[in-house]
């Protein structure tokens, strides 16, 4: 069967939905991402846990009964900036020697990464099902952008061992694909945990914007109610606790808000305020736009931006949002975002001995990254437009195969997306 390019014609397409179960039965594109990360694993872990035990000692005062801790425990220990489901997350490596517990910690976010992947696939499947994509292509595309992903997902899931990162991005992850199923409380509920988990993870909140206009109200009061009922306690129990939302961290040397003419020592007053609103607004622009898969992007854009530390972990959550645009927001075979990510972030950090070229890398990145999801023309959504055209047409008086339902308009929404597409599981089974 001859395919040019990413497309399919359509009886290559029902002849497909028959037999995809079939499609590369031991799944080497997870066999291969999972030999790369348990070479990164491999390579990394001797120096890793670099923060684990800021893990250790925050789940230790939250869960004991030492003074300071409790819901005390922000008011009295601002530096663990961590959420409480982070913390209660890391009590299940307690029984353990710390040793132990670290290195199993470490393996199981490692192969959050590895799952992760698997989603980010799935939701790529069901957001073109039915638009003609060729799926093992769709599958080499994941490869590549997943051979970039594993070594930032390692620098925050082995290296520093940040639990909370790792959650973070984990539930938004899950909230994404619940997204492209046409999901809606579940979509607010892991979004929701996200912020339970890190803070940092609050611009990612927009994505409930994706969901039906007339769907938004009860997602949206279900994640502030889950987001209180974690955070709340705290603020009650310790009016003090608000002193962790005011915790500075010194201003590096090689980080944005240098060339953005902040020289103070410090993280100023504004920075975290500034971090929220410039994602949020950000993602919602992008949502208005129809290109809700950048999202992520902008969020953790927003974050190297503006935050003052330049710590490597921090770019986790960029490739991630790399992955996640390459994978659905366009079509092209080569996921160039994801590997300029790798090589700017990663790569100028251990390439490039200067502080302030340092710096104009992180920000050069984030402003062409920016403006290319936002503005750039979509690849092949003209000729997207008129397949399904076309193949509305074809489909009039032909039999469907039960398996599949036909796209009866394009979507609007990834929940109008997922809505249309959530049956035809066989196309998922290939990921």
């Amino acid at each position: 069967m001859s395919r040019t390019g990413e497309e399919t014609t359509l009886s290559d397409y029902r002849a497909d939905t028959g037999r995809i179960a079939s499609w590369l039965p031991v799944r080497r594109h997870h066999a291969l991402l999972v030999a790369w990360t348990a070479l990164w694993f491999v390579l990394v872990v001797p120096r890793g846990g670099v923060s684990w035990h800021y893990l250790r000692e925050g789940e230790q005062l939250l869960f004991g009964s030492e003074a300071g801790g409790g819901l005390s425990l922000y008011a009295n220990h601002p530096e663990l900036q961590i959420g409480p489901v982070s913390l209660a997350a890391a009590r299940i490596f307690q029984p353990f020697t710390p040793t132990t517990g670290q290195l199993l910690a470490e393996a199981t976010m490692s192969v959050l990464g590895l799952v992760m992947l698997i989603l980010v696939g799935r939701t790529a499947a069901l957001y073109y099902l039915g638009t003609g994509t060729n799926h093992r292509r769709l599958q080499q595309r994941i490869l590549v952008a997943g051979l970039a992903f594993i070594p930032m997902w390692i620098e925050v899931s082995v290296r520093f061992a940040h639990l909370d990162d790792v959650l973070a991005l984990f539930f938004t992850t899950v909230a994404v694909h619940s997204l492209s199923r046409g999901g809606s409380w579940t979509v607010a509920f892991w979004l929701a945990l996200a912020v339970d988990a890190k803070p940092t993870a609050v611009p990612f909140a927009v994505l409930l914007l994706a969901l039906p206009s007339g769907r938004r109200r009860g997602p949206f009061l279900l994640f502030c109610t889950v987001v209180a009922g974690a955070w709340l306690p705290f603020y009650l129990g310790n009016l003090g606790s608000v002193s962790a939302a005011q915790f500075a961290i010194p201003n590096q040397p090689a980080s944005s808000l240098r060339w953005l003419g902040v020289h103070s020592a410090g993280t100023p007053p504004w920075d975290r305020p500034a971090q929220f609103a410039l994602g949020g607004a950000l993602g919602a622009l992008a949502v208005w736009r129809g290109r809700w898969p950048a999202v992520i992007l902008l969020g953790a854009n927003a974050r190297i931006l503006l935050d003052p530390s330049t710590y490597t972990y921090y770019s986790a959550s960029v490739l991630l949002g790399t992955l996640l645009w390459d994978a659905v927001g366009q079509r092209r075979l080569v996921p160039w975002w994801s590997w300029i990510a790798l090589l700017s972030l990663y790569g100028g950090t251990l390439l490039i001995p200067d502080d302030a070229t340092r710096g104009l890398v992180r920000l050069s990145f984030v402003a062409l990254s920016t403006v290319y999801v936002l503005l750039w023309p979509t690849p092949g959504k003209k000729r997207l437009k008129k397949r399904l055209k076309r193949q509305r047409k074809a489909q009039q008086g032909t039999p469907v195969p039960a398996n599949v339902i036909p796209r009866p308009r394009q979507a609007t929404t990834a929940a109008d997306r997922g809505a249309a597409q959530t049956s035809g599981p066989e196309l998922v089974q290939a990921w």
